[in-house]
Parts: structure tokens; sequence; C-alpha cells
């Protein structure tokens, strides 16, 4: 049984690896245009993505909670400069963001579920305007033996994969 399970998930993960030449995008097609009429955090029953979302640590049992995150796409811009000298360079458009879009989707599911802790996340789907990630919760009361260290606010600190990515820990 074990062996069946192992060979579906590395076929869904190819599947997903190019959503564009498999059954994925038709499918995601259509659940799209139910998830941008939901809220922008929404707590769903099963992961999207099983064979990531397991790769990633989630197990499916009391304790997991999977939130999918809603994240605008856009560049980052600040305002225009109105008093003082004019700058040779404006500093308006073209800037980066210092976190990723990842991250921001982790820190708002972490906000939103105080009482839970973020494990980690994966990207689901994007379209011209959003883009979606499943951040994967663990509730702590209720799994102590995972050892996810001392404190509360893992994403905050920066500890989730994304976080530690931004911080130029991980390669």
């Amino acid at each position: 049984m074990e062996r069946i399970v192992e060979v579906a998930y590395k076929y869904m993960a190819e599947a997903w690896r190019k959503p564009e030449s498999s059954y994925v995008k038709g499918v995601m097609k259509e659940r799209v245009i139910l998830w941008r009429k939901e809220s922008a955090i929404r707590r769903v029953d099963k992961p999207t993505r099983i064979d990531r979302a397991r790769r990633l640590g989630y197990k499916d049992k009391a304790g997991f909670v999977v939130a999918r995150v809603r994240v605008r796409k856009s560049g980052y811009r600040k305002l225009r400069p109105r008093m003082g000298r004019r700058q040779k360079k404006m500093g308006v458009s073209k800037i980066k963001t210092p976190k990723s879009m990842k991250l921001i989707a982790e820190e708002r599911a972490g906000r939103k579920y105080p009482n839970l802790e973020v494990l980690n996340s994966y990207w689901v789907w994007q379209d011209g305007v959003y883009k979606w990630f499943e951040v994967i919760l663990v509730d702590r009361t209720v799994l102590p033996e995972l050892n996810l260290g001392k404190g509360r606010g893992r994403v905050f600190r920066g500890l989730t994969s994304a976080g530690r990515k931004v911080r130029g820990l991980m390669a």
C-alpha cells in the first residue's frame, strides 16, 4: 500500500512541476474562480497539494490545520517626495520588497490564528492579480512532541523556510 501512495505522490509532484502541460491547469482554472470570491485567509479541510504538504511535515491528524492565503501581486512602490530638492534617482518605482510574498502569507496566517504555530507553506496557484499559498499550522497544545522550539511566533522570528531564506540562511 505504501508503494502505491509513493508512486501516486511522485506523479502528482510531476504534474505540479509543469502545471501548464498537465491536468492541473484545467482543474485549477475552475477552482480559482471560486477562490477569488472567498476571503483572503481561509481554513481548508485538506491540502490542495497533498504531496507537497506531506513533504513539509503535514499529517492528517488532530492538531494540523491548513489555511489558504491570498496575497495580491504587485510591485513595491514608495510615495513620491513632494518637498525638498529633487533627487536624481527618485526611488519611487522598481523597489523590491524586503520580504517574499510567501513570508507575507505565512505572517498573515499567523496573525489570523494566534493559537496556532506556522510550520511551513507552499505555492498553490497564481493569476494576473493574486498568488495563493497554503500555510500549514500546528496546534502546540495538541502536538507537544513536535518540538517547535521555545516561545511563540516562529514565523515572526524568521524561523520558517521562507523566513530563513529572507534572512540569507538558505541558498
